[in-house]
């Protein structure tokens, strides 16, 4: 039940209790993935990526749906407040979402992430397959807010907040008004979390992870520009005719800059893919600018499991197995579900004599 607070400020403000399976949840994923803390990053911008794409979705099947926006996803970290921003344009939730989404857990997902947890038999770090990525937030936060405004017509713009306690609270919200729809989750940082407010830190996971995300990904930073002006100072006794002496001085910008260009060709049919895209994949996805692969092959796996795989037979030998050619910890295949890089480390996938062979293998539903 809704327990309403007294004061007149925050009249509006309801508090809930969460449900019991959220409380163990959360307590399990910060103790047991306090290791991996950076997959939040990953799982936060999945969730937006699919929020982005059932937008997509209703404008397509639902006349009338107001899709002026472009689904898109920015981050913005801030220093003097000790947050990260991560929104998106996408379909956003309504109040009742917000208490379904975010206040409980749909009990599969609880059992089977417990369940993989106690016998060990599945990857945590994919959380996100048990339907509880969001709660990974908490790896680097200690207070999480949530702004939403839903696609539905009519709908009001709200405010979810909780510090990972037994309780979260809901308000109507007035801060900056969402475009349309979406969703802006913002993180206070724990003092030991304060290396993510870093862009370079943020890029390089966005690119380990989110490269592949289909909806543009921009990230707030500053950048610097270099750019000639006239030097007052040394043309003060210029001669008349002379040209004027110049001197370079630094400009700093801030603003979004798009993050992740790359396109998934392997989602594409083979016969569609020309032959220096395939090679122009390969070097930029391996990092093998100086080595033009020496064959590739392309197919589709159906059955039980469905999956697209690319696989490299590199030109020259990778530098990493230049030392052990049998090397058991190289990473060369990449497996991707629903294009978001979930791990590189297999020991079975590849016998131990074809670790050289470079590749990316993606599923849409991929069992754990």
């Amino acid at each position: 039940d809704a327990l309403f607070m007294s004061s007149t400020e925050a009249a509006s403000k309801e508090s809930f209790e969460f449900t019991s399976d959220v409380g163990r949840v959360m307590d399990l994923i910060i103790n047991s993935l306090y290791s991996d803390k950076d997959i939040f990053l990953r799982e936060l911008i999945s969730n937006a990526a699919d929020a982005c794409d059932k937008k997509r979705f209703l404008s397509i099947t639902e006349a009338g749906e107001d899709v002026s926006v472009k689904p898109e996803i920015k981050i913005k970290p801030n220093f003097d407040e000790n947050t990260i921003t991560i929104e998106d344009s996408g379909v956003g939730m309504t109040k009742d979402e917000l208490i379904n989404n975010l206040g409980r857990i749909a009990q599969s997902g609880t059992r089977n992430f417990l369940q993989a947890l106690g016998d060990g038999s599945a990857d945590v770090t994919l959380i996100g397959q048990f339907g509880v990525g969001f709660y990974s937030a908490y790896l680097v936060a200690n207070k999480v807010e949530v702004v939403t405004k839903s696609l539905q017509d009519g709908s009001s713009q709200y405010r979810w907040s909780s510090d990972a306690g037994s309780s979260y609270t809901i308000e109507d919200d007035t801060s900056d008004p969402i475009d349309g729809s979406g969703t802006r989750i913002v993180l206070h940082l724990k003092d030991e979390a304060s290396e993510y407010l870093e862009s370079s830190k943020m890029q390089e996971l966005l690119q380990r992870y989110s490269e592949f995300i289909e909806f543009p990904i921009s990230i707030w930073k500053e950048t610097t520009e270099y750019k000639k002006v006239p030097d007052e100072e040394a043309n003060k006794d210029l001669p008349e005719g002379e040209e004027p002496k110049m001197k370079t001085v630094p400009e700093t910008k801030e603003g979004y800059e798009r993050v992740n260009n790359q396109k998934p060709i392997w989602l594409r049919p083979p016969r569609e893919v020309e032959e220096d895209e395939y090679t122009d994949f390969y070097k930029s996805a391996f990092r093998a600018s100086y080595d033009d692969p020496m064959k590739w092959t392309h197919f589709v796996l159906e059955g039980q499991v469905e999956c697209k795989a690319l696989l490299y037979i590199p030109g020259m030998l990778p530098f990493e197995l230049s030392k052990d050619m049998f090397d058991e910890n190289a990473r060369n295949i990449r497996l991707y579900v629903k294009r978001v890089f979930i791990n590189d480390k297999f020991e079975d996938l590849m016998p131990r004599w074809l670790k050289f062979v470079r590749g990316v293998v993606d599923s849409n539903d991929l069992p754990l």
